[in-house]
């Protein structure tokens, strides 16, 4: 009697260049390929209070200290408390300036040591989806190391935002933003496909890298989702704002760029409405005090994030959601974030920045919201009077567009099929 030998099932490692505590994208795609039949890890970079591992469903998730040389590039300096003497501060920057030599030139230096500790410990797969250029060149090395075991060993980049054509790089010497295009364009050659996140950067890249293979593109859309009957109001139970007061939502990181003050000028503007955000990041703790301030007491609230598959409840409270990003980089202006669809699927019209095009025409073309200069308070108010001063019948409509669109094109259901048609070309089934 002869036995088969058993193939092992399927692996896919999802590499993140975060603590993904959580990273909605990785999320959606390792459900989806769990769907598919794989096995699959999340492997992201450890964080402050993210345990060591976790799971999601079907999906596991590991968090890998940085480890040897690079290790001590994985946080930046920080200053220490309290008053410096006269000169210390000058001192100390004389002192860090070969570090900053060695993060220019060899960036991303920042995740080296989370690389190398990857190479001792994670262990071989099938597909590798490197999720931004952070992640690719050890989703490639690694990818040839699983082949040396026997696995298939393809690797996916994932072109989730256009890093070198960002604000990001905006004070790099041109010399340097030169190499790391030219290092970058090196590492797209050896991948065995791209992915991107919308059609207009599929293009851009296409002409940017002379590729003869479009990038295969995969929304951030959510999968679909329909409100409750009467519509979910966690908002208001969560911070008490009035039934009578407008909601002006803004979802995503709490920072810079993001026109958070324009935002809030505009909003307490209006006769009766607040802006609540939702989010994380460094301007939490500004943004909390904000929300003391006399002017603004009751107008403006700030509430920690929420779990990716909570956000359709909470963001159907909201009257309309605000997008005042300004377009100063290609990045900012073919950008499809995740709040822009999460909105859309909850049914909460949008105001979005003119220059973002991307999302203005998506918006302009079905009359999903308004457009207006996210740098002018002023315009960003008449934008949002021209949603939240609707009758409620036309109100209504606004709302239901937004819910169809997503129903029927902008779901993550049908973004995902040509993603998986692409891997199991890349590895079939066994």
């Amino acid at each position: 009697m002869v036995s088969a030998a058993v193939a092992p099932r399927r692996r896919a490692v999802l590499l993140v260049a975060n603590a993904a505590d959580p990273y909605s994208r990785a999320l959606r795609v390792g459900r989806s390929l769990a769907a598919a039949g794989y096995e699959v890890e999340i492997a992201a970079t450890s964080g402050a209070t993210s345990p060591r591992s976790a799971t999601d469903g079907p999906l596991r998730i590991v968090r890998y200290e940085p480890s040897g040389a690079w290790a001590r590039f994985a946080h930046e300096r920080r200053r220490p408390a309290g008053r410096e003497p006269i000169g210390r501060g000058r001192i100390e920057r004389l002192r860090g300036l070969p570090d900053l030599a060695v993060r220019a030139i060899a960036w991303p230096a920042h995740v080296r040591g989370w690389w190398r500790t990857l190479h001792r410990e994670l262990p071989p797969a099938d597909l590798y989806h490197a999720f931004g250029i952070l992640t690719v060149p050890v989703a490639l090395a690694l990818a040839r190391d699983a082949r040396r075991r026997g696995r298939e060993g393809r690797t996916v980049y994932d072109v989730i935002d256009v890093v070198l054509e960002s604000n990001n790089v905006e004070r790099m010497p041109a010399p340097l933003l030169r190499l790391h295009r030219w290092r970058e364009r090196r590492w797209v050659a050896a991948t065995d496909a791209v992915v991107t996140v919308n059609e207009e950067i599929a293009d851009h890249l296409v002409r940017a890298w002379q590729l003869r293979d479009r990038p295969t593109v995969l929304l951030n859309c959510q999968p679909r989702w329909t409100p409750g009957v009467p519509r979910p109001d966690l908002i208001r139970s969560a911070t008490g704002i009035p039934p009578e007061r407008q909601i002006v939502l803004f979802l995503g990181r709490l920072g810079r760029d993001r026109g958070l003050d324009e935002a809030a000028e505009a909003v307490v503007r209006l006769d009766d409405a607040a802006l609540v955000l939702i989010g994380f990041g460094p301007w939490a703790e500004r943004l909390r005090a904000r929300d003391a301030e006399p002017r603004f007491a009751g107008r403006h609230v700030t509430l920690p994030a929420v779990h990716p598959d909570d956000v359709p409840s909470w963001t159907a409270a909201a009257d309309a959601s605000i997008i005042a990003v300004p377009g100063r980089s290609l990045n900012q202006r073919l950008s499809t974030p995740n709040k822009f669809w999460e909105s859309l699927t909850a049914g909460t019209p949008v105001v979005v920045g003119r220059d973002l095009a991307v999302m203005r025409r998506i918006v302009e073309e079905a009359g999903l919201g308004a457009v207006a200069d996210p740098a002018d308070p002023t315009d960003l108010e008449r934008a949002l009077r021209t949603i939240l001063d609707r009758p409620p019948s036309e109100r209504e409509e606004m709302r239901e567009r937004c819910l169809r669109i997503t129903r029927e094109i902008y779901n993550w259901e049908t973004a995902v099929e040509p993603y998986l048609d692409l891997v199991t070309t890349m590895v079939p089934p066994r």
